[in-house]
């Protein structure tokens, strides 16, 4: 198993997209037991560019994440991913995903949840505004509950103050007008 230094180093502020990522693994209860959520976010707009569910906390469950995130934003090589020392991604197929598409792991510090503390706090919001106020009957309930809360609210609506209170996608379309208008005049 691999572990590597903390990259990162708690610079959560990225200046472009594709620059930094981090991800973790909730457990969240349904009355068919635990279910796993492995998300992947962007820190310059906090965008959760990739995610998977399951009944089981895999190495496949962290890797789907990131294959989402890969093929969803075709980052360039440098990109660093910063994660926990979990055995999912110390694992050598996960290692392999990154050095596949040169992208730099990162890991926290050993028992220092500060290290990766944005997408802490993602989840705490995804608790406390979503799974703690229902009831999920079983694991597709919650699945379907949880991807909407990503791609609908917390991606599209949610506002964060570290955006100047806009949503993750707003955020990245205020951007992208910006970066035409420079251009322009350029």
């Amino acid at each position: 198993m691999t572990v590597v230094e903390n990259v990162l180093n708690q610079e959560f502020n990225s200046t472009t997209e594709n620059q930094a990522w981090v991800a973790d693994i909730p457990y969240i209860w349904t009355a068919s037991g635990w279910l796993y959520l492995a998300a992947v976010m962007d820190l310059y707009s906090r965008k959760i560019v990739g995610y998977s569910l399951s009944n089981r906390m895999t190495v496949d469950l962290v890797c789907t994440a990131l294959q989402i995130a890969i093929h969803t934003c075709k980052p360039s090589k440098g990109l660093i991913m910063n994660t926990d020392r979990g055995s999912q991604y110390c694992s050598q197929p996960y290692q392999d995903l990154l050095d596949r598409h040169g992208i730099l792991c990162s890991m926290s510090h050993k028992g220092l949840c500060y290290d990766n503390t944005v997408m802490k706090r993602f989840f705490l919001n995804l608790k406390m505004e979503r799974v703690w106020q229902q009831s999920y009957a079983n694991h597709q309930e919650a699945i379907q509950d949880i991807s909407h809360y990503i791609t609908v609210f917390y991606n599209q609506i949610r506002l964060h103050s570290t955006l100047g209170y806009l949503s993750p996608n707003s955020f990245e379309r205020k951007v992208s007008k910006l970066s035409i208008v420079v251009s322009d005049f350029t």
